[in-house]
């Protein structure tokens, strides 16, 4: 039976345990034990920290599965390509790894290889504000390598941008942020699978957030609604910055603004696929396009398979945030409702970013 190994087993990980299992592959999942949904539906599991990537290295060879695989977090990317490129796998090279995780590290890819990119700095705790002098506010602060919200707070001044700056650095894992200016605009992500350094759009997501000051998102919509000339430009764009960024076999998260006029700037870069169900649902319902699968195919050196003539459906994720929310989730009839998650109401009042709210549901049209 082909191997399958899948770093990381949280409830969104467990689709892409379930979808290789589908496929016929044995499931070696490699995940923290607290919170591992997969533990009971992968075919082995084992109880290692994914950022250990030494010790999953060293069983890998032993299981000598046909690829290395995860979807939705640049954490476990990093020990995918550092196993798959051990074990002679597909993968994206490691010494690209810096650029596609690091939010400060991917911006100077991004001026090197001629792509849009706000002015911005990287900066510790001892941040200074004379390196934002000939900065333009608003500003953004963020983490310089998580994801989910987390961290992130937009000033309008330099007032509060001392703390902002010493909360994001927390949240970082080498304690450093990125102080940038903000772009105006629509908010829009691009799915992409990436194999053998060739790009292939899949869908255009709509993203809908709370705003300021911390942008957690409340939704996501595919199709996305851009107009064609603005999406081939996009595209475009997206695939410049994909090159800049050394995406050679992997799905791709590209974050990107549209403003009045058209302009398009672009945020930041996953080299993996889309966290909140983008990936691993929105595209599906709406495309047709079995993106998990891609992901796997990928890993595993195969070209995806994608169609010529992909679907046009609607798909839409939404956010539970308060009490209100849940009661209009109740009140969509029932055959547009394609999935509703659990609900924790232990953050009712105290959501700070993406990782605690409530939950959420997915619908179609």
């Amino acid at each position: 039976m082909k191997k399958l190994v899948i770093i990381g087993a949280n409830d969104f990980q467990n689709q892409l345990i379930l979808k290789a299992k589908a496929l016929g592959y044995e499931t070696h999942v490699f995940a923290w034990e607290d919170g591992a949904v997969g533990k009971y539906t992968a075919d082995f599991f084992y109880p290692v920290s994914i950022v250990e990537k030494d010790e999953i290295l060293e069983k890998c060879r032993e299981i000598k599965p046909s690829g290395v695989c995860s979807i939705g977090s640049d954490l476990a990317s990093v020990t995918v390509n550092y196993v798959s490129e051990k074990l002679g796998l597909s993968c994206n090279p490691t010494r690209f790894t810096a650029m596609q995780t690091n939010k400060a590290e991917m911006r100077k890819a991004f001026l090197n290889g001629g792509v849009s990119c706000p002015k911005f700095i990287k900066t510790g705790e001892d941040f200074d504000e004379s390196l934002i002098a000939d900065f333009t506010f608003p500003v953004i602060v963020k983490p310089t390598d998580r994801s989910g919200s987390r961290g992130i707070m937009k000033l309008d001044s330099v007032d509060g941008i001392a703390d902002a700056v010493r909360i994001a650095c927390g949240y970082s894992f080498e304690k450093k942020a990125v102080v940038e200016e903000f772009i105006e605009g629509d908010e829009y992500s691009m799915e992409t699978i990436s194999f053998n350094g060739r790009h292939s759009f899949l869908a255009a997501t709509k993203k809908f957030t709370t705003g300021a000051p911390h942008f957690i998102e409340t939704g996501h919509r595919e199709p996305s609604g851009l107009p064609d000339d603005v999406l081939e430009r996009a595209k475009d764009e997206v695939f410049r910055a994909l090159d800049a960024l050394n995406v050679r076999n992997s799905a791709g998260h590209s974050e990107f603004k549209v403003d009045e006029r058209g302009n398009i700037r672009i945020i930041e870069i996953g080299a993996r696929m889309g966290g909140d169900c983008i990936g691993s649902d929105l595209v599906y319902l709406s495309t047709g396009n079995d993106f998990m699968k891609m992901v796997i195919d990928v890993a595993c050196g195969n070209a995806p398979e994608i169609s010529e003539k992909p679907d046009s459906r609607a798909a839409e994720i939404r956010f539970l945030f308060t009490l209100e929310d849940v009661e209009r989730m109740k009140a969509i009839p029932e055959n547009r409702l394609y999935r509703v998650s659990d609900i924790d109401y232990s953050n009712l009042g105290n959501i700070t970013d993406s990782s605690t709210r409530l939950g959420y549901y997915i619908i179609t049209e």
